[in-house]
Order: C-alpha cells, then sequence, then structure tokens
C-alpha cells in the first residue's frame, strides 16, 4: 500500500468516527451548556492522548506476523459488522442512519437531564456526555491510525490522514452548528466496511502465515471482490424484500423512522459506538459501584474485541487458524480467509434477521 492509499484509507474511516462524536458534541452543547462541553471535548483528548502514549510503542515492539494476526482479526470483526449493517440498510431491512435524527434524539435527551455542577465543572451532563462521545469515537480512530501505520511502517501518514479527517469535520460542525447530515454517511460506511474486511483478510491471513500471489497488488483483487459480493449480497436481498411485499412502500423519511422507533432511530456502526448507545445517563441514576464500574469496563472490551456476534468472531478465529495450520502444507493457504468471510458475512445477516 502506498501513502496515498493509505491516507486515503485511514482518512475514510476516521471521518466517520468524526461525524458522530461530532453531532454528540453539538447536541450537548446547543441543549446544555457549551463551556461544559467543550470541557469535556478537552478532557476525552487528553484520554486519548494517553491511549496513544501506551499503546503506541506496545504495538510497535510486537512481531510483524503476530502483529498482522492480531490486526487482521480486528478488522475482521470491524468491518463484518459495518458491511453487514450497510447491506441490510441498503437492502431496506433496516432503516438509514440518519445523523440529523440522531442529534434530534441527543438533543432531546440532553434537554430532559437534570441540571447539576460536579468538580468546577457547571453543567456535568453536558461534560460527560461530549467526554463520553470523544473517548468512545476516538478510540477507533486511535485503533485504525495505529493499526495502519504501524502494519505499513508510515504511522506519520496515517495520524496526518485522521488529523485532517477530524478537523475537517469539526469545521463543518462549527460552521452549521448542527447535524453534518449531507456527509453521505451510509455510503462512507460501506466503503469503509469493504476497507476494513479486505485489509483484515489480507494482513490476517499474512499473520496465519500464508503468501498473497503478487504480494500488496493482491488487495487490488481483495476489495473489489469484496466490494462486489457485498454489493450483490444487497442487490438479492432487496430484489427479494420487495417481491415478498404486494405493494412496494416507499423509502422511510427520516421523521418516519425517528416516530417508528420511538425517537430513537438506530445509529450503531461498531463494537464502540454500540457501547455508544448508553450514553443519554440521567443524572438522577444512583452512583454507580466499584463492581458496577469494573462489569462496564470489561463489557466495553468485549464490545470493542468481539463485537456484536460472538460466532462471528469465533469463525474469524477459525479461520485465521485454520489458515495458520495449512500455510506450511500449501501455497494456496490464502484462500482460507476469503472463503470464510463469503461465508460468515451472510451468515451474519441472516442472524440480524431473526
Amino acid at each position: 500500500m502506498n501513502d496515498v492509499a493509505l491516507f486515503l484509507a485511514v482518512f475514510l474511516a476516521c471521518i466517520v468516527e468524526a461525524v458522530e462524536a461530532t453531532t454528540i458534541v453539538l447536541a450537548a452543547g446547543t441543549a446544555r451548556h457549551w463551556r461544559s462541553a467543550v470541557l469535556g471535548v478537552l478532557a476525552g483528548l487528553a484520554v486519548l492522548v494517553v491511549a496513544i502514549a501506551i499503546a503506541g510503542p506496545a504495538i510497535s515492539l510486537l512481531p510483524i506476523g503476530i502483529l498482522r494476526l492480531v490486526v487482521g482479526g480486528l478488522l475482521l470483526v470491524f468491518g463484518l459488522q459495518w458491511m453487514r449493517k450497510a447491506i441490510l440498510r441498503a437492502s431496506g431491512y433496516k432503516a438509514l442512519h440518519d445523523e440529523a435524527a440522531i442529534y434530534e434524539k441527543e438533543v432531546a435527551a440532553a434537554a430532559k437531564a437534570e441540571a447539576g455542577s460536579r468538580r468546577g465543572v457547571q453543567d456535568w451532563y453536558a461534560f460527560t456526555l461530549s467526554f463520553k462521545g470523544v473517548v468512545l469515537e476516538g478510540l477507533e480512530v486511535v485503533f485504525i491510525v495505529l493499526t495502519f501505520g504501524t502494519n505499513q511502517k508510515n504511522l506519520p501518514v496515517a495520524a496526518l490522514a485522521a488529523a485532517v479527517a477530524v478537523v475537517i469535520v469539526v469545521i463543518l460542525g462549527i460552521a452549521v452548528r448542527g447535524p453534518l447530515s449531507r456527509v453521505p454517511e451510509n455510503t462512507l460506511k460501506f466503503v469503509v466496511g469493504v476497507m476494513l474486511t479486505a485489509f483484515g483478510i489480507f494482513w490476517g491471513a499474512e499473520g496465519a502465515g500464508a503468501v498473497w500471489p503478487g504480494a500488496d497488488t493482491s488487495l487490488l483483487a481483495i476489495a473489489p471482490g469484496v466490494a462486489i459480493a457485498a454489493l450483490g449480497l444487497a442487490a438479492g436481498m432487496r430484489r427479494y424484500r420487495l417481491s415478498r411485499t404486494a405493494t412496494p412502500l416507499p423509502a422511510p423519511t427520516p421523521v418516519q423512522v425517528a416516530a417508528a422507533t420511538g425517537g430513537a432511530a438506530d445509529w450503531t456502526d461498531g463494537p464502540i459506538d454500540a457501547a455508544a448507545e448508553s450514553l443519554p445517563v440521567a443524572a438522577a441514576r444512583p452512583t454507580p459501584t466499584f463492581g458496577t464500574r469494573l462489569r462496564s469496563f470489561g463489557a466495553f472490551w468485549y464490545d470493542f474485541i468481539i463485537g456484536d456476534d460472538w460466532q462471528i468472531a469465533a469463525g474469524i478465529a477459525l479461520g485465521l487458524l485454520l489458515t495458520a495450520l495449512v500455510s506450511s502444507a500449501t501455497p494456496v493457504a490464502w484462500i482460507v480467509m476469503p472463503v470464510a468471510v463469503a461465508f460468515l458475512l451472510p451468515y451474519g445477516i441472516r442472524r440480524a434477521m431473526r
């Protein structure tokens, strides 16, 4: 992968996370208190800086084979989740991701929460909402930057791509003071899901000992292959859905989606986003105990590493193990992971539809 491809891959992945974090911060500032929301952002950025300082050197010390194996597996967990949801949306089985509806939901939740100051912060709710949004979405950005940059031995380019994505989204968010609903986020998430899956297949198989024909150029076949398979699956599912409907209904508007879901349109798009659903927490809740905090911490890392479907994660691990077992016996061990993904993607979609 050359520097341009690395920059684009990281930029597109990070811009999605930046849009979601910005939407949360804008809601906290608009409905509550801007100064407290900004303090939450700064505190969240400080946590991310510490995470980078700790994780960066640790990742760079890993042998390249182990690094690619672990990173490839995690990218496949992320990528298959993003693609599964993108396919469900494109085929009409899942409501489209609507940043405007998300913004209204966050504003309404923030407006209902009780006011209160704590630890020198005038509006603690606005502070914590912004802080959690920045940290949860920012951790995915950190992961993408460190893994892509370290794998390609070009961390500065990956960091620059992430910084440019975040700066662009923040400037646009400040300029419009509202949701970035014009960003084609559903399309971006489909593209990013394809990229994460393709790189996960490539790096995971390579880390397990497989040798790709053509080395890095094989990505030029893997990524289009994943995209064609996903688009074909989405088109087939859409035709099937319409054939089962006597009178095809028009696509629901954002208002209809919000009304049908009680104003809470789905907005989860990854392991960290799933944890972020709990962000609007009323101030009247009891103070969490140590045990509660420990369970939440464990649940967060479970979501980050395993995702929302443990069977898919187990299938990825099994595919990588099989690749490692056959890599010394056959030169075509690389085929195991594409076949595994071709099975796991529709399997995950079917499980999600139950």
